[in-house]
């Protein structure tokens, strides 16, 4: 019988839980519900709705094997100040799963995971052994980073991305301001495909660093001003790629050519892609929020013998 690693990953937007079996692995997840006109939810909200979506979820997942360890992300960032209560959720959920069948407990950062599904989805699994540059692109991240391998997982330093509106709160507020619902990436995506007007804007920036609010009083102008909703998408999707493209431009210079990964849920955006041919891109349902790098991170801990690479709660 197979023998697997099982990994929760409960963010602010997504419930989600993944098995591993070294090669192969399935994610099953689920976005939590959002209110019309919202653009989130409260953590204490986030928190609840994972705790009733977690059985459903694990009910999805085919265990057809021997679970040899289990993981879990348990805050965002692998730093000591990083800390978000949803993640409770999963954490909780994976250490009484582990002490109760007697197999070893990993916890992971969330940023972590993204990054090791984004790579073994994009078949590059290599890139967690070698120093990379990867974008984490999503609602509440922008950030460009170096990462490096640390112990079985990887270790990432922030070294560029926004100054302050992130690339999928840009996206969810065009989604708002044109009447779509929460999150709004997916029909943006969709309706910048219908643009006759191409335009763009170059975010001021500074290095490896960028503000897009500028990009988000442009927006608002052209809501305001009745422009065709798909020209709308396209100016703010194309406005965060030109950002995106100018401070991958000042890292490679600064620290040399070397592969670039995408992640997080703006990584799936179809025009991202087709913009940055050079960029490393993992399937879309692995660029979004889910479990599988976690597991994937799991499954490396325990065949090597490692060791938990967070404090635990």
């Amino acid at each position: 019988m197979r023998q697997l690693s099982l990994a929760f990953d409960t963010s602010n937007y997504t419930t989600s839980c993944a098995v591993f079996d070294g090669t192969e692995g399935k994610n099953s997840g689920r976005l939590l519900e959002v209110r019309p006109g919202e653009l989130g939810l409260r953590q204490s909200d986030a928190l609840f709705a994972h705790v009733r979506s977690l059985p459903q979820i694990v009910d999805e997942i085919d265990v057809n094997g021997d679970i040899i360890a289990v993981g879990a992300s348990e805050k965002p960032r692998e730093t000591e100040n990083s800390y978000m209560p949803c993640f409770l959720a999963g954490v909780c959920q994976a250490k009484t799963i582990a002490k109760i069948i007697g197999v070893p407990y990993f916890g992971f950062s969330h940023q972590q995971g993204h990054i090791a599904a984004a790579a073994w989805s994009a078949g590059r699994i290599e890139l967690l052994e070698r120093e990379h540059l990867a974008w984490h692109l999503s609602g509440g991240t922008t950030e460009l980073l170096l990462v490096r391998p640390y112990g079985c997982a990887v270790q990432c330093e922030i070294i560029g991305g926004t100054k302050d509106v992130s690339a999928g709160q840009l996206i969810d507020r065009a989604g708002q301001a044109m009447g779509l619902d929460f999150p709004a990436g997916k029909a943006l995506d969709a309706i910048s495909k219908d643009a006759r007007k191409r335009e763009k804007y170059r975010p001021k920036a500074d290095g490896m660093s960028f503000s897009l609010s500028g990009v988000e009083h442009k927006m608002k102008q052209m809501v305001e001003n009745g422009s065709e909703p798909g020209e709308t998408a396209y100016f703010t999707i194309a406005s965060v790629i030109e950002a995106v493209h100018q401070a991958t431009e000042e890292a490679i210079k600064k620290y040399g050519d070397m592969p670039v990964l995408f992640s997080g849920g703006v990584a799936s955006n179809s025009l991202l892609r087709e913009m940055t041919p050079d960029g490393i891109f993992s399937e879309p349902k692995y660029s979004t929020d889910n479990a599988m790098g976690t597991a994937i991170l799991t499954m490396r801990a325990v065949k090597s013998g490692g060791r938990q690479n967070l404090q635990s709660f």
